[in-house]
């Protein structure tokens, strides 16, 4: 009897080393889809697989509520070691001090080299470090329904936004279908960016004072064309609430023709369509014969509270290895960090066509939005939100809503000019 309670004594010390020996790694991921998460798992499982005695702990934020979700999970100490960082989050985070710096890594890591030099630069947004290591870029293009236009009469994606009306109206004035997936819930600032740099023919965010354009004429005509498409029932009435899953799920199931989006939105879009029922086209131009895109990124940090944060950089390291970014991107469908990607057959085929049209046109100019300002984040997944709602529903004019806006990104802006005196 001693003699087994001596040997059950001594299983239960090895095993209880071995839990302890157990090593959890906290991922947080914000841009979630389905297959985005089952994309995830499956690298970090390899990475499990590779490191035996590490287990990574997922946690998926739907991404319509992942500002304020994670700020409370920041604020109560539930840090996780690595986080998914949108570009718009990255400097309220960076500048606050709860990132840790990836250069030290950076700079022994064997893949440094082969990034495009706009990974690294996107990167070091804040303060010229690394504080985020890019995964990829989401660039906007215009997805359209080949059979919605041919049924509507029209003959091909519009290349001017007076075009994009007017297919809008030729597609709405058929029985249960719309012309636009309008993004109005969350996440739908970028195309109020776009329609107004693109009407106004200028993307400069501010002027040399810090003083907001976005109230400038052009501008708010640009606002007052979106505007006016959801209030001219060329956009279904619920769109005022949609976030990303419903404008894609809107293009896929055909209730509207066309749909602004990244090349993310391919991974639903591709499995429900077929290849000939859709195109991808760049961005209508406005009276300056101009357009003005979005371009955003994400990528992953380290919590600078991490306990672990060697494996922490062994799991972004893995995430952005060349196999692993490859895999992760070609079902998110981002634009690649590698230089070697450009020769990747996934990517010459024809449904990244619009985006690479975009990118050869000089008269396409990317945008990104002007993220380094701290204030930046609260601006877009909350202020933004609240009040491109109440415009579409007629409760706030496009013109106050953009004095609105003017007001609080000029004080962003001349806060943060006075900080590089």
């Amino acid at each position: 009897m001693i003699q087994r309670l001596l040997l059950a004594t001594a299983l239960a010390t090895v095993f209880a080393g071995s839990a302890l020996a157990q090593t959890t790694l906290k991922l947080t991921e914000v841009i979630t889809s389905p297959e985005r998460t089952e994309t995830l798992k499956s690298i970090v499982k390899t990475f499990e697989e590779a490191n035996p005695g590490v287990k990574v702990e997922i946690t998926s934020l739907p991404w319509g509520q992942a500002f304020e979700k994670f700020a409370t999970m920041v604020s109560a100490g539930d840090t996780p070691d690595v986080v998914e960082m949108p570009d718009r989050w990255l400097s309220l985070y960076a500048n606050n001090g709860a990132l840790e710096s990836l250069e030290p890594y950076l700079k022994t890591w064997p893949n440094t080299a082969g990034l495009t030099d706009k990974t690294l630069e996107v990167g070091r947004t804040v303060k010229n470090t690394a504080y985020m290591l890019p995964y990829g870029f989401y660039l906007r293009a215009m997805f359209y329904n080949k059979k919605l236009f041919e049924q509507a009469g029209v003959k091909e994606p519009p290349k001017t936004l007076e075009e994009f009306e007017e297919a809008s109206k030729k597609v709405s004035a058929m029985p249960g279908k719309y012309g636009y997936c309008l993004r109005g819930g969350p996440g739908g600032l970028n195309g109020w960016m776009m329609f107004g740099a693109t009407m106004a023919g200028d993307n400069t965010f501010f002027k040399p004072d810090g003083t907001s354009t976005v109230n400038d004429e052009g501008w708010v005509k640009g606002i007052t064309f979106l505007t006016d498409i959801y209030k001219k029932g060329y956009a279904p009435k619920d769109s005022v609430n949609w976030g990303f899953n419903e404008i894609v799920a809107g293009f896929y199931s055909s209730t509207c023709a066309m749909l602004d989006q990244d090349p993310d939105a391919l991974i639903a879009i591709a499995e429900r369509m077929k290849p000939d029922e859709y195109g991808v086209a760049p961005m209508p131009k406005g009276p300056a014969g101009k357009a003005f895109p979005t371009i955003g990124y994400a990528g992953w940090s380290m919590f600078a509270n991490s306990k672990n944060k060697e494996l922490s950089w062994k799991l972004i390291s893995a995430l952005a290895s060349p196999e692993g970014n490859i895999a992760w991107n070609k079902r998110t469908g981002a634009l690649p960090i590698y230089k070697s990607a450009e020769n990747d057959p996934f990517y010459s085929g024809p449904q990244f066509k619009g985006w690479f049209e975009e990118l050869a046109d000089k008269n396409v100019v990317p945008t990104i939005m002007p993220t380094y300002l701290q204030e930046f984040a609260f601006f877009a997944d909350s202020l933004a939100v609240k009040t491109t709602q109440q415009a579409l529903l007629g409760q706030l004019s496009p013109k106050d809503m953009a004095d609105q806006w003017a007001d609080y990104l000029t004080k962003a802006q001349k806060k943060y000019l006075a900080s590089k005196k």
